[in-house]
């Protein structure tokens, strides 16, 4: 966040994208943090909150639920509305790749890195027809006239 908030603050002509990316299997220290199982999916969102760009080139195994992988694209709309900036959605889904597995990439502009893990059972049972969601007001809002 320093270091987004610093080059927005910084007087200089600007061209094209400004800001902070962080591309997972295009940057060799990010693979790494993932490959150690230093960074998450949580984390890297997190971090776009107050400065990144969303998830950008994350490998996560090719048997992905539908769900699941809609539950994150979620998450990243959610975040990006409520923020007001657009945020990426680069997820890869991997064939053949469980998480926690290493990649094997031999295109010479990826790094290679280990499958991050999907948790969750997404949001399809959130929405589907055959649940429903109950919200109620809160006491302090209709002690305040709330609608």
């Amino acid at each position: 966040a320093f270091l987004a908030d610093t080059l927005s603050r910084a007087r200089f002509k600007r061209c094209g994208f400004n800001g902070l990316l962080l591309p997972v299997l295009e940057d060799s220290v990010i693979a790494q943090r993932v490959a150690s199982r230093n960074l998450s999916i949580d984390q890297l969102l997190a971090f776009s909150a107050v400065c990144g760009t969303g998830l950008d080139i994350i490998p996560i195994p090719g048997d992905v639920k539908q769900e699941v992988l809609a539950g994150i694209l979620l998450d990243i709309a959610a975040l990006s509305q409520r923020l007001d900036k657009p945020l990426t959605a680069r997820i890869l889904p991997i064939p053949g790749l469980k998480e926690g597995e290493m990649t094997d990439f031999t295109f010479p502009y990826f790094t290679n890195s280990r499958v991050f893990p999907v948790a969750g059972s997404g949001v399809g049972n959130l929405l589907s027809f055959e649940n429903s969601l109950r919200i109620e007001m809160n006491r302090l809002n209709r002690r305040k006239g709330g609608s």
